[in-house]
C-alpha cells in the first residue's frame, strides 16, 4: 500500500492525548490515511476508535492500512460536522476527539481534484464529489469582490483584490490549476514570484476551504463535539491556519470561562460556568526536526482541552 502523508505532531498529540484507562473510545473526526489513528491503536493495545472522512476513496485506503486493527476500529463516511450533530445511538460517548484540519497529500497527489497547482488537473477541490459546488463553479458564480474577499478572509492573501481581478477579467471560465496558477503568478508583484511560497498557495488554499465550508463549519462542529465528549475526557485540535487557530483558540477560552456576559455588564445575569480546562498553555508547534523531515508541519499548531463539565449542567 502507497501511503503519502505522514501524521503531523504525532508525538505532541500523544503525550496529550493518550488514553489513560483500558477500553477508552477515542474518535479520529478527521481521518485521512489513517497516520494518527495508526499510531494510537499500535501503541495502545485496549484503545478503540471510530475513523470519520467524508472522502470514501481516502477512507479506502485507511481501511487497508488499519485491517489489523479491524476489531478495534469502525468507519463511518460521512463529515464531521454532521457525525457530531446527530451522534449515532449505538455509539458510547468518546473519551478522546482528535481534529486534524488539514488536507493530506493524498489528496495533492493523488486524488486528481485540482488541490494542487503543481498538476494542470480540473478545479474540483471537493473532499466529498458527490454534493457542492466545485472550485471552478465557486469562480465562475463570485463576483470580483466576493471572490477577493474570499482569497482574504480565508487565507489571509494581501494581493486578494488584484488576483480577483485577474480572474475574472480572464477571457474565458477558469477551470484548471494550471491556467489559475498561471493569472496567480502574473497578477502579483516580481518580489512576491520570487518568494519561497508559490505566489498561488494561498489562493489555493482560500478556494478548497470554502468548497469544503472548513471555515463556517468550525465552530458548530466544536460545539457539538465538546457536547457529545464524556466529561473528564478530552479534545485535541491540529489546524494550519491561522484563522482556524484563531476560532480553537477562542472556542476553548471561551468554555474556559465562568461568566460570558459582556464585559460592560455591573453583575453576572448568565449564570456561566466553566466546562474545560485548557491543556496547552499556548498553540504547540512542530519541533525543527520535524519541519525539515515533514514540510507539511510547518504552519501546525494543535491545541488540547479537558472536559470538566457538561454544558448547562451546574457543577
Amino acid at each position: 500500500m502507497n501511503v503519502v502523508h505522514s501524521p503531523v505532531l504525532l508525538e505532541e498529540t500523544i503525550q496529550y492525548l493518550a488514553p489513560r484507562e483500558e477500553g477508552e473510545l477515542m474518535i479520529d473526526a478527521t481521518l485521512g490515511e489513517g497516520g494518527h489513528s495508526f499510531a494510537f491503536l499500535n501503541r495502545f493495545p485496549g484503545l478503540r476508535i471510530a475513523g470519520i472522512d467524508a472522502d470514501g476513496e481516502i477512507q479506502a485506503k485507511a481501511r487497508e492500512r488499519l485491517k489489523d486493527f479491524a476489531d478495534r476500529i469502525r468507519f463511518y463516511t460521512c463529515w464531521s460536522q454532521e457525525f457530531f450533530a446527530a451522534y449515532p445511538e449505538d455509539l458510547e460517548r468518546p473519551d478522546t476527539i482528535l481534529f486534524d484540519l488539514g488536507i493530506s497529500l493524498y489528496h495533492y497527489e493523488e486524488s486528481r481534484r485540482g488541490f494542487s497547482f503543481r498538476k494542470d488537473e480540473y478545479l474540483d477541490m471537493r473532499l466529498d464529489t458527490s454534493r457542492g459546488k466545485t472550485a471552478a463553479e465557486l469562480i465562475s458564480s463570485l463576483t470580483e469582490k466576493d471572490l477577493a474577499d474570499l482569497l482574504y478572509t480565508c487565507a489571509d492573501e494581501r494581493f486578494s483584490r488584484r488576483i480577483a481581478r485577474a480572474i475574472k477579467k480572464a477571457p474565458g471560465p477558469v477551470t484548471t490549476t494550471g491556467a489559475l496558477a498561471a493569472l496567480v503568478s502574473a497578477s502579483v508583484p516580481a518580489p512576491y514570484r520570487r518568494g519561497p511560497v508559490h505566489p498561488a498557495t494561498r489562493t489555493f488554499q482560500a478556494l478548497r476551504m470554502a468548497v469544503n465550508r472548513e471555515a463556517s463549519g468550525l465552530p458548530p462542529l466544536l460545539e457539538n463535539a465538546l457536547g457529545a465528549l464524556k466529561t473528564g475526557g478530552r479534545m485535541g485540535v491540529i489546524s494550519f491556519h491561522s484563522g482556524e487557530d484563531r476560532t480553537v483558540k477562542r472556542f476553548f477560552r471561551d468554555k474556559n470561562r465562568d461568566c460570558t456576559c459582556p464585559p460592560e455588564a455591573p453583575i453576572c445575569r448568565c449564570g456561566g460556568f466553566r466546562t474545560v480546562t485548557i491543556l496547552t498553555r499556548r498553540a504547540v508547534s512542530a519541533g525543527k526536526a520535524e519541519r525539515l523531515r515533514n514540510p507539511s508541519s510547518r504552519s501546525a499548531k494543535f491545541r488540547a482541552a479537558e472536559k470538566i463539565h457538561e454544558s448547562g449542567v451546574l457543577p
